[in-house]
């Protein structure tokens, strides 16, 4: 078993094509052909499944993926190691951001450190089901840093470190029937067509476990993916949203109104997965993120 076989073996379940993986990886199709044939006559046993339409994982290819990528970590973590001694960092960072976070400004911060460590690539991914897919992908090894929102206890497999929090608030449109109100309870809103967002997303889940806490059922009407779509499509009176207070700073269209007595705080953490051992680029970006935290009004960044 090869290095070589384990990365082509990789690039393939994450891609789910072996034409994708082999531009990824910048070589022939026939090669990672080749490398997987050879990689299942070692192990004795196919690894995935190859049909017309799709190509998947087998049993035996799902059990070998984690292992796979936490190998191909342990062998960057030992090549960081000898060229950061030599004075240089080499090998691929992959970042996973919520959409659109805003209170991070990843394009400076990652500009930064490619201008430091210019012969690290960086890999970003947004991804479109929120923070519980970002923990995913640190979980299965195909992420190695990750600006997430994780409410409650932070999952055994992750070290997450909080940055900033924000109280959720009810965002209204001006003209709306609560607008003079300067707080609301979550029993008021039971009539109201709310606008949040997808299932795995950390406000959902705060928003979720503050109705079910307070025994009032609500209609979700509308899914946006960022929190400044969601103040959009109340802006545009398609219904009201629970938002990180600073959402609306002097919008006149808008009105933020409190909610007292509810658990909605919502935090910003970097998470990284403690299965394996962080690489030296993500060491040295975890060093450098306090910097680029934008704290909005009221929220400030925590240390």
């Amino acid at each position: 078993m090869e290095l070589r076989q384990l990365r082509c073996f990789v690039a393939v379940a994450d891609e789910q094509s072996f034409t994708r993986a082999a531009g990824r990886l910048h070589v022939v199709q026939s090669a990672v052909s080749a490398a997987i044939k050879a990689l299942e006559a070692d192990l004795g046993a196919v690894l995935l499944e190859r049909t017309s339409k799709r190509l998947q994982l087998t049993d035996a290819g799902a059990a070998l993926l984690p292992q796979a990528r936490a190998t191909l970590g342990a062998a960057q973590a030992a090549y960081d190691a000898v060229h950061e001694v030599r004075g240089g960092l080499r090998g691929t960072l992959r970042i996973g951001t919520m959409i659109s976070i805003g209170l991070v400004d990843v394009p400076a911060l990652l500009g930064r450190f490619h201008e430091e460590h210019p012969a690290v690539a960086l890999q970003v991914k947004a991804a479109p089901s929120g923070s519980a897919g970002l923990a995913r992908a640190l979980f299965d090894g195909s992420l190695d840093v990750a600006f997430v929102s994780l409410p409650g206890p932070a999952p055994a497999a992750l070290t997450v470190r909080d940055l900033l929090s924000a109280p959720l608030v009810l965002v209204v449109r001006s003209d709306h029937r609560l607008a003079g109100e300067t707080q609301v309870a979550l029993e008021q809103l039971a009539d109201e067509s709310f606008v949040d967002f997808p299932l795995g997303y950390g406000n959902r889940v705060l928003t979720d476990r503050a109705f079910l806490q307070a025994a009032t059922s609500r209609q979700v009407t509308l899914e946006a993916v960022d929190i400044a779509t969601g103040a959009e499509f109340v802006r545009a009176g398609l219904g009201v949203a629970l938002l990180p207070d600073f959402a609306v700073p002097g919008d006149p269209q808008l009105r933020a109104i409190d909610v007292p007595g509810s658990d909605l705080l919502w935090t910003l953490s970097v998470a990284t997965s403690n299965r394996r051992p962080l690489t030296a680029a993500a060491r040295y970006l975890l060093g450098m993120v306090d910097e680029f935290v934008t704290s909005p009004a009221g929220a400030p960044p925590i240390r």
